[in-house]
């Protein structure tokens, strides 16, 4: 992972995430901290929006809508789409909305990263089991090779957010899994710990024993 071949991609981190989301403060804080670490390598940053049309034209199939029609979530003619402040892009940075969850789907995402010699993705973002994962998942298929940052990820409790992280881990080969300052640690080249699956379906999880597993990952 060289600054020539790697960027930084987060996954709808909107102001629209300020409701019913986990942990969401830690969210932006690590956040930040990564985001800080990826400038200084010269790590290009891009950010993903969710982007719900408000008179409903190009909705997801079942979007939830108000009595109005409008969509309840991430309309476009409100500030729910826009990036939290405290970790808002900055010139140069580049900003790709999409309509589905993957952030890959029907959007620039793929064209842009291979333009810039991106094999490595380092990943994380809202919500977990949802646009994160299906957007980790989407990745995979492209032959990128995945970095996880597991603490830039939330979403409506704590046993969807586990179990989405441990599927990413049971079945998306060879993805690398960090909290945020393991990783920045990574970029200045300084010793760094992280997680990667010793084989395929490996993380034999159950209700009961999930935290137990899930705490596997930070070893």
């Amino acid at each position: 992972m060289q600054a020539d071949n790697t960027a930084l991609v987060l996954i709808d981190l909107q102001k629209e995430g300020q409701f019913g989301i986990d942990a969401l403060d830690s969210v932006v804080r690590n956040s930040r901290i990564l985001i800080d670490g990826c400038r200084r390598a010269g790590i290009p940053v891009i950010y993903t929006r969710q982007v719900n049309r408000a008179d409903g034209v190009g909705l997801s199939l079942g979007e939830p809508l108000d009595d109005t029609g409008r969509p309840v979530l991430y309309a476009d003619d409100s500030d729910a789409i826009e990036i939290f402040d405290a970790i808002a892009p900055e010139p140069g940075d580049i900003v790709i909305d999409k309509h589905r969850w993957s952030s890959f789907h029907a959007t620039s995402l793929d064209l842009v990263l291979r333009s810039l010699g991106v094999q490595h993705v380092i990943i994380g973002g809202l919500v977990t089991d949802g646009c994160l994962m299906t957007s980790v998942f989407d990745g995979y298929f492209r032959d990128y090779q995945l970095h996880l940052v597991k603490d830039i990820c939330a979403t409506s409790n704590e046993g969807a957010h586990m179990a989405a992280i441990l599927i990413m881990a049971n079945w998306v080969y060879g993805l690398e899994i960090y909290n945020s300052r393991e990783l920045v640690k990574r970029l200045d080249g300084q010793p760094f710990r992280h997680w990667q699956s010793p084989g395929v379906d490996t993380m034999q999880f159950t209700p009961e024993t999930m935290r137990q597993v899930f705490a596997r990952l930070d070893d």
